[in-house]
């Protein structure tokens, strides 16, 4: 597994631009909108280290950042999303989200720290079992 970044969630957009970018030094290699729910979700890296980011996530709808909180999660891109799905699963661990799109998935410590896996290069085709396999728990 290759590191991409650690995911935190933002309850004000321009205080936290302000702090990363302002204050910090940081800046935004890129953005966009959400899939799962409507939010804006932003890139930062420090200068000249684009291998280290931060994802800032804010949520457009009050509620969902109420509930969502702040730490999101660390995520790592896999070689193979459902080999790598598949080894987890026989070593005891749930898939919060199985890699129904053949790109995305998800774990938790047992502290309750999500790990997102995404498949490097782009989704596979989707396929059974993981395409029918329902969520388990938050991720």
């Amino acid at each position: 597994m290759k590191y991409l970044h650690t995911a935190v969630r933002v309850t004000d957009l321009d205080k936290a631009l302000d702090f990363y970018c302002g204050q910090m030094g940081m800046v935004e290699v890129r953005r966009f909108q959400g899939h799962q729910r409507p939010c804006d979700i932003i890139f930062l890296t420090m200068p000249n280290n684009d291998e280290a980011q931060i994802e800032v996530v804010y949520y457009h709808n009050a509620e969902d950042r109420e509930r969502y909180g702040s730490f999101s999660h660390i995520a790592y891109q896999v070689d193979n999303i459902y080999d790598t799905c598949r080894d987890l699963m026989n070593k005891g661990l749930i898939l919060n989200l199985p890699p129904r799109d053949g790109f995305m998935a998800f774990v938790r410590s047992p502290d309750g720290i999500s790990f997102e896996l995404l498949q490097k290069g782009g989704p596979l085709r989707p396929e059974e079992p993981w395409a029918s396999m329902p969520d388990q728990g938050k991720w």
